[in-house]
């Protein structure tokens, strides 16, 4: 009779953080290298970004990927975003590329999807990236 309590917390307990960490998974899809890149190719709507600062866009990026720094006001750049496009974003590790997610969604973005692993799970699995290095440009 006295584990019945005891029981009872840890269930509930186990349910409140399960429930807690439900939301963050629904918000954007977190896929793994190989298939990031197939559900890139197969969408036709789809906008591929870098969140990582752009010292770091400057050396080996994916192709096709534009600079959205994570560090940067990213509300204000979501006001400039296309709500029907696809976002296919990442990062060095994908820490960022969650983080800008999460705020994405909460900024009215529906169809966000992460690099599991960023950049480096993206070379382990010897995926092409362009290194050729971007110039930095000045505006006048």
């Amino acid at each position: 009779m006295k584990l019945l309590p005891a029981s009872i917390i840890c269930l509930v307990l186990s349910i409140s953080y399960l429930n807690a960490q439900l939301p963050d998974t629904t918000k954007y899809k977190l896929l793994e290298p190989y298939d990031f890149h197939l559900q890139y190719l197969r969408t036709d709507s789809a906008l591929l970004i870098d969140v990582r600062e752009p010292f770091e866009f400057r050396g080996r990026r994916i192709r096709g990927a534009i600079n959205i720094p994570s560090s940067g006001n990213i509300e204000k750049s979501a006001d400039t975003l296309n709500h029907d496009l696809t976002y296919f974003l990442y990062c060095t590790t994908d820490y960022r590329s969650i983080r800008v997610a999460e705020k994405l969604y909460d900024a009215g973005f529906r169809k966000l999807v992460v690099l599991e692993g960023g950049i480096k799970a993206w070379r382990n699995e010897k995926m092409q990236v362009n290194k050729k290095r971007v110039k930095k440009t000045k505006i006048h």
